[in-house]
């Protein structure tokens, strides 16, 4: 992603792309889009998710120019990347307004529950990454809490791989998993989620009004996938503007430990490689291993 700046002063962004700048160490299905949780990377799903968001009338960043690698002409090495020039939100996070002043990220926290309403109250028969449930396709797995049993539990492996702790309470942690997605009552409609909604994936434009960015993993689901994901990243005090009524606590509880042993399993994957903050990403891993232990009462 670069910010470009024009000639006449005005910028924009661009999202492009390309493997060669992708972190994460490649793993076996990331290309598969019919798995709701394989890496939302792509101009399909960013175009197909930003086009359901627009439609609820949440705010995205306005999209200027698209070119696909394959429509390009020129000399030289060909480009294989995608590209999407799309609209520059000025403004800041909403984790750095939380941080600087709370009281003015109050009305921004009340206009992102308006949005994630409009959001959770569309409602589809399909679950997984929109632009294969808009497109008609189907994914894999027999439900929502079937797909995330079966990640978490290949979270836990990689996790248990990679810190002694997690291996010690590996089969605690696989029997609760099972338990969990167990209790499970069946669910026939799921809702739009973001996926990863934490508040450094919310700018705040000149008017105050959230702005969803980083949206390619946007899919159809159970919301409290991502009410689990909003009260880690926003604490209890931040969430609770957001709290909704009428969640399943059989589905909190089971997405609650399937997000720590994802969010342990993550960044241990990550440090494989060469990601550069490797203090901040060791810190995150350390912070979720020790709640996934908590939740399983060691």
């Amino acid at each position: 992603m670069y910010r470009l700046l024009m000639d006449d002063g005005t910028t924009a962004v661009a999202y492009r792309w390309d493997r060669t700048e992708n972190h994460w160490p490649a793993a076996e299905g990331d290309d598969d889009l019919a798995d709701p949780f394989s890496p939302g990377l792509g101009l399909d799903l960013f175009q197909a998710a930003h086009a359901r968001l627009g439609a609820l009338g949440v705010r995205v960043p306005a999209l200027r120019f698209v070119e696909r690698a394959g429509d390009r002409d020129g000399a030289g090495t060909p480009d294989t990347a995608d590209l999407a020039i799309v609209e520059d939100v000025p403004g800041e996070s909403l984790e750095k307004l939380l941080a600087r002043d709370p009281r003015a990220a109050a009305p921004v926290l009340a206009r992102l529950g308006d949005a994630l309403g409009a959001m959770h109250g569309h409602r589809a028969p399909g679950y997984g990454k929109v632009a294969v449930v808009d497109g008609g396709g189907t994914s894999h797995g027999p439900s929502c809490e079937g797909v995330v049993r079966d990640r978490a539990l290949r979270d836990l492996a990689e996790a248990a791989a990679r810190d002694p702790r997690i291996a010690g309470a590996r089969d605690r942690f696989a029997e609760r998993l099972r338990e969990l997605a167990a209790a499970v009552r069946p669910r026939a409609e799921h809702a739009v989620v973001h996926g990863e909604l934490g508040p450094d994936h919310v700018l705040v434009d000149a008017d105050g009004r959230p702005v969803l960015i980083d949206i390619e993993g946007t899919m159809y689901f159970d919301v409290e996938w991502e009410h689990v994901f909003l009260r880690i990243r926003l604490r209890e005090a931040g969430y609770r503007p957001l709290a909704a009524d009428g969640l399943d606590e059989d589905r909190l509880a089971l997405y609650a430990l399937a997000q720590r042993l994802s969010l342990t399993a993550g960044p241990l994957r990550l440090l494989d490689g060469d990601f550069p903050a490797r203090e901040a990403m060791a810190g995150i891993a350390e912070h979720n291993l020790r709640q996934a232990l908590r939740l399983l009462g060691d």
